[in-house]
């Protein structure tokens, strides 16, 4: 053999070797200090078995209305908090984790079935979470990705939704996906799977950034906020849910389907939200049939957290104008 094609040989199988067992050389140590979600657990705290997952949720209030709130990335029912009581004044309220955040059960690959992170099983479990608590229909309030999810939602179950509150919502096309589509299968990888965790991590140290440009007002964040935002962060296996949560399977772009939507849609959002910007909004707007509109004033990306007093003056007017 000559001596050039020796070479790239022994390169080849040595570049082989490396990408096979290099990752698991990589050391990965566990966590410390994190404990079972229910063990974080506040006194209103309620769980549920939904699709195999146990689902953390929060209820008040009763009535005809009942209202579901669909918190963003990176958040948990701890977002609704200075909102949540004002809704139980107009109906039932129930504000529930999406799998990989808050206190929601975080099923590992080895134990489960079906992928639970998808859009589409986010679906699924909102369907079968209002099914196994009896709601029939409901207002579904989403922000962020919690209003892709109240979105995908509704053009798949237009019968189960009574109007759609989305919140500074993000529905794609405003840039492209997070990882290529030839790289998910790399990302699923044993290898990938064993060092993912250590990627994600930086979140519990980098994630205050994105906190502080979630508001209007910075100086608005306090301890107590951090703190919230940050309990979950304790919960055992964080870090590799959030990992799996990065290549789930993946869903059709949204943008292009909300044309199809046929609920009452009614979009609010900050004006001043750092992490999409308000053209987007004006834009998704004219895009969904029949759609409405308000801009908050001085408010960011949670103006529920935010400007809970202009936002709640807002999505009521709306939904008593559509009764």
């Amino acid at each position: 053999m000559p001596r050039w094609k020796k070479i790239t040989l022994t390169t080849f199988i040595v570049l082989t070797l490396l990408a096979c067992f290099g990752p698991f050389l990589v050391p990965v140590p566990p966590l410390e200090g994190t404990v079972p979600e229910s063990a974080l657990a506040d006194p209103d705290s309620k769980f549920i078995e939904v699709n195999d997952v146990t689902v953390h949720y929060k209820e008040q209030g009763n009535g005809e209305t009942t209202f579901i709130l669909l918190h963003g990335f990176g958040a948990s029912v701890f977002s609704w908090r200075e909102v949540m009581g004002d809704f139980a004044t107009r109906g039932r309220v129930i504000a529930y984790d999406r799998p990989a955040f808050g206190l929601t059960e975080r099923p590992m690959p080895e134990t489960w079935t079906t992928d639970p992170y998808g859009m589409d099983a986010n679906i699924e479990l909102l369907r079968g979470l209002m099914d196994t608590l009896g709601i029939e229909r409901a207002v579904l309030v989403g922000n962020s990705a919690g209003g892709a999810v109240s979105t995908a939602f509704a053009l798949r179950y237009p019968e189960r939704v009574e109007a759609l509150v989305l919140v500074d919502p993000g529905l794609g096309g405003g840039r492209g996906p997070q990882f290529p589509s030839w790289a998910l299968p790399l990302m699923r990888t044993p290898q990938m799977r064993h060092i993912g965790p250590l990627l994600v991590r930086d979140i519990a140290v980098d994630g205050d950034e994105t906190i502080l440009r979630a508001w209007s007002d910075s100086s608005k964040v306090t301890e107590q906020i951090f703190d919230g935002y940050h309990k979950p962060l304790r919960a055992d296996n964080w870090d590799r849910a959030l990992y799996e949560l990065t290549f789930a399977p993946p869903y059709p772009e949204l943008r292009p389907l909300a044309a199809n939507l046929t609920v009452p849609t009614f979009i609010i959002a900050g004006q001043d939200d750092k992490l999409i910007r308000s053209w987007y909004f004006e834009a998704i707007a004219a895009e969904i049939p029949g759609a409405q509109l308000v801009l908050l004033p001085q408010c960011g990306h949670v103006p529920h957290e935010e400007c809970p007093d202009a936002f709640l003056a807002s999505v009521f007017q709306y939904l008593d104008s559509h009764p």
